[in-house]
């Protein structure tokens, strides 16, 4: 078993390693201030391919599968995380649909300009009164001629106001719960289609989230995303696909946190000597290191089993549960090593304690991804 990345895998990840510590990482403070990303940055993403991270070669993407992928958030989690939602919002659910249930049509017509960041992409499930209930979908979607007619309204629906494209799943069919559910391509200029009001939140700031409404919003029947009634389906399949990717932008929030906590304690001197040498500091980073490395081997395990077009319900919601878990433990720890500096906001750590908050809520609830495994093993054990 070959644990080594490939070389092309490397130098991408070394060049956004680079390209975070050089040029993200100094506006930091900016972008949390400020809660905008300065558009210098997202035009340097751009000409990178970073917007184009999930989208195949042959349509202008990178096309590097999912183990390049979590290289690639890997590095990207080490720095702002509200600059890495923003890009993994994109090139995780925003874009994988098109990319895996999208027809040869819809590819060539939307998946060259989000791979240059032209078009950005953005998922649209979640609604007030189904979050985790996902099958309790209002939003409906009625055809008339060569249109559906959507109405209702989703939120939290992160990158809504950068968005042109929406993978959005409505009801066409209230009599067959979830498999009356089909997914459609929006478009942000589509008659009937608006925003909302942009959601004040605790942490990934720059990282923007609103409600979207429909209101007799008109799409056109070839903006079926895959099979009617298949929407639900699409919609585990593309939150599976993407919480690897999540994973590994926790993975590297964590290998940030423990090298400055790292650096703190060998820098810190209290009662003449650095706090390193005492034992519960050596523990803490201990404790730290051990999850951040368990994190790695798994992320990139289920990354593997993406690539290998294995089925990974189960191992998906793992990761996702793991990362989100052990990143919320390593910021606490950090914050813990750091004292009264580490509750600073003009210090980074506190930034990523917030931002860690997030990760057990979006995307599927830490509850959520329990019930999944569960039900897969439930699954495994009736065999």
């Amino acid at each position: 078993m070959n644990f080594q990345l490939p070389d092309d895998i490397l130098s991408l990840k070394y060049g956004i390693r680079e390209f975070v510590d050089h040029e993200v990482e100094p506006h930091a403070m900016e972008i949390e201030e400020t809660d905008e990303i300065p558009e210098r940055i997202l035009e340097m993403s751009k000409k990178m391919g970073l917007f184009g991270l999930s989208i195949p070669e042959e349509y202008d993407g990178l096309g590097i599968g999912m183990v390049g992928k979590c290289a690639a958030y890997e590095e990207l989690g080490r720095t702002h995380n509200g600059y890495t939602t923003v890009i993994g919002g994109h090139t995780g659910i925003g874009s994988v649909g098109v990319v895996e249930m999208g027809n040869e049509q819809q590819k060539r017509k939307y998946l060259p300009d989000m791979a240059k960041g032209n078009r950005i992409g953005a998922f649209a499930l979640t609604e007030p009164s189904a979050g985790s209930h996902a099958t309790n979908l209002k939003t409906t979607a009625v055809q008339k001629g060569d249109k559906y007619i959507l109405n209702g309204s989703k939120h939290y629906i992160t990158n809504a106001f950068l968005a042109d494209v929406f993978t959005v799943m409505a009801v066409t069919d209230p009599s067959k719960g979830a498999k009356g559910i089909t997914s459609f391509i929006v478009e942000k200029d589509f008659p009937g289609f608006k925003i909302g009001k942009k959601e004040k939140k605790m942490g990934l700031h720059g990282s923007h989230s609103a409600e979207i409404f429909f209101e007799d919003c008109e799409v056109p029947v070839e903006n079926v995303l895959g099979e009617e009634g298949q929407g639900y389906v699409n919609a585990l399949k593309i939150l599976a696909n993407g919480r690897a990717g999540l994973a590994a932008r926790n993975l590297g929030s964590c290998d940030k946190l423990l090298e400055m906590s790292l650096d703190y304690t060998h820098t810190r001197i209290q009662f003449g000597k650095p706090i390193f040498e005492q034992q519960i500091i050596q523990h803490y980073l201990a404790e730290m290191a051990m999850e951040t490395e368990s994190l790695r081997a798994m992320t990139y395990r289920v990354a593997w089993m993406v690539d290998q077009n294995m089925k990974v319900i189960k191992e998906a919601a793992m990761v996702k549960l793991l990362g989100s878990e052990i990143y919320n433990r390593v910021a606490d720890k950090a914050v813990q090593i750091h004292g009264g500096l580490g509750y600073i906001a003009e210090y980074p750590i506190e930034r990523f304690y917030r931002d860690a908050r997030i990760t057990r809520i979006y995307e599927g609830t830490s509850e959520i991804q329990k019930n999944i495994i569960a039900a897969q093993l439930h699954a495994q054990y009736k065999k």
